[in-house]
């Protein structure tokens, strides 16, 4: 591009180019594009051979090779030539204490989980808030490694003051951008004595939202999860919402399967308590079973749900009508500790499972389709703009003028992404974690040159989580799994069946045999 016309427009510019001193703006220059968003056209908007300038937490200005602009002072200009600039990606489901698990779920059910993996599980009385800290943090710093800048974080870790705070401590620490939402829960258990009943819970919440970490972070908000709206008295539902209301809390998030599996917190049922139409960003987990009037509630109240299509497909909630809500969708890692936190990888197999859902459509009426129903960037404006606008933050996965500087730098050049024409496509269809060179929130570097930016030794942190996972896992391992036999509990006349058990070993009938 004209790097010379850039930089010796002035002595003041050629002089931030080589500043030392306290740095004020970034400029990514020459990139060879940008995904920007057109807020007219609602659409995005491609910028081959631009230049990203960052002022402070915000996106100053996307700069076409051909203008001519003057940089504020202390500018430091990083040259990227054969990059693609984008958008950090936003998760609006995740439940980021479970780091300490990773591998130990591959093969679990939903029913095992919940009764193995989940916050009923033996967890709160084996995870420490130095465990919980952790686990938070390293999850968090896995989603920053790959260029997811936020996340909706359903905090079930919530069994004490001491395990909330450790988790809502953590994602403060980690520099990523967090809804921490505080799980109300119910954790009665006989073989484990606790006086952290509701009111606890209540009392504790209304102490973060006034003295937390989170006070004194740009990033880091509090907000509530709540799973109850179909099982729990009135009373204490509405104690619930008029929580919220009064703390105005940054987001309220809930599981909504429905179907065989139960969990029916829908907009339907939020609707009965007037709870929907309000300004709070209300993100309901799944929504595997929505109907027609959940849809039509959730766009005339512009609430959104969070689609997990590799969840949905490990765990069998399966996500049978959510392609009909991606105008109101939204995309979520959920339980990371059994496969990838990359929403990236989230939009590619959600793409793919959409098109083929539409394409059956037409296949199962005998016609075929001529068109491809669904297009990559549909996919990504689910892992960008509509995670920002499904937590009512339209200055959020988007980069353009005025937004906040979330965003993620490509290596272009890589093995798997050399030769693309589409940068969109490219980075849907093609990239990697490993392609993820830079990554900034809030204007702020957190991963940069491939690495993590990490204030505290990064190998030292990887030691202690490491030590607690091998203490958490070992402990696990011995535990007996669950007999899941008879009715399932969570939603009446629904029993456990065995599902048919694939075996790629050759010898079984039809490739397969029966459990």
């Amino acid at each position: 591009m004209n790097k010379v016309l850039l930089c010796l427009q002035s002595f003041l510019w050629a002089s931030s180019c080589l500043a030392t001193g306290p740095i004020d703006s970034i400029l990514f220059q020459d990139a060879a594009a940008v995904i920007s968003f057109d807020t007219t056209t609602e659409s995005l908007q491609v910028l081959y051979d631009a230049s990203v300038l960052v002022t402070g937490d915000t996106v100053a200005a996307i700069i076409p090779a051909s203008e001519q602009v003057q940089l504020p002072k202390n500018t430091q200009v990083i040259p990227s030539e054969g990059k693609i600039i984008s958008p950090g990606f936003v998760d609006t489901h995740r439940h980021l204490w479970q780091t300490a698990f990773k591998t130990l779920g591959h093969n679990t059910s939903l029913p095992e989980y919940i009764m193995r993996y989940s916050e009923f599980s033996a967890a709160k009385r084996i995870f420490t808030p130095e465990d919980v800290y952790l686990s938070q943090l390293t999850g968090l710093y896995e989603s920053l490694n790959s260029g997811v800048t936020s996340v909706l974080d359903h905090a079930h870790h919530t069994w004490s003051e001491e395990t909330s705070l450790a988790g809502l401590q953590a994602s403060v620490d980690s520099g990523a951008r967090v809804w921490w939402c505080y799980a109300f829960h119910n954790i009665s258990d006989p073989t484990w004595v606790t006086d952290y009943d509701r009111e606890a819970q209540i009392a504790d919440f209304i102490h973060l939202s006034e003295h937390g970490p989170q006070r004194n972070s740009d990033a880091v908000s509090l907000g509530i999860a709540y799973d109850y709206f179909a099982i729990e008295h009135p009373y204490s539902i509405e104690k619930i919402i008029s929580l919220a209301l009064s703390q105005d809390v940054s987001a309220v998030t809930t599981h909504f399967l429905g179907g065989p599996w139960g969990f029916a917190n829908s907009p339907q049922l939020l609707n009965q308590y007037k709870f929907l139409n309000t300004s709070i960003p209300i993100v309901f987990s799944h929504a595997s079973f929505l109907t027609l009037p959940d849809a039509e509630l959730l766009r005339s109240t512009n609430q959104y749900v969070s689609i997990t299509p590799e969840s949905e497909s490990h765990y069998g909630h399966d996500n049978p009508r959510s392609q009909y809500i991606m105008d109101q969708g939204s995309l979520g890692v959920d339980t990371h500790f059994t496969f990838s936190a990359d929403i990236v990888g989230q939009a590619r197999q959600w793409l793919q499972t959409a098109r083929l859902r539409f394409y059956k459509e037409v296949l199962d009426n005998w016609n075929i389709s001529p068109t491809n129903p669904v297009s990559a960037n549909q996919a990504f404006l689910l892992a960008t703009r509509l995670g920002g606008l499904a937590l009512h933050r339209p200055d959020l996965g988007v980069l353009a003028k005025g937004a906040k500087a979330d965003l993620v730098v490509f290596d272009g050049n890589s093995p798997n992404m050399l030769g693309w024409e589409d940068p969109v496509a490219a980075v849907i269809l093609h990239s990697n974690t490993g392609d993820i060179e830079h990554v900034l929130v809030n204007g702020e570097f957190r991963k940069r040159d491939f690495k993590l930016v990490v204030p505290d030794n990064y190998s030292k942190i990887q030691q202690r989580f490491v030590a607690s996972a091998k203490r958490i896992q070992e402990l696990w391992k011995q535990m007996p799994y669950p007999v899941l036999e008879g009715p399932y509990p969570f939603t009446p006349g629904v029993n456990y069946s065995h599902a048919v058990t694939g075996d790629v070993l050759p010898g079984w009938p039809n490739g397969y045999v029966s459990s």
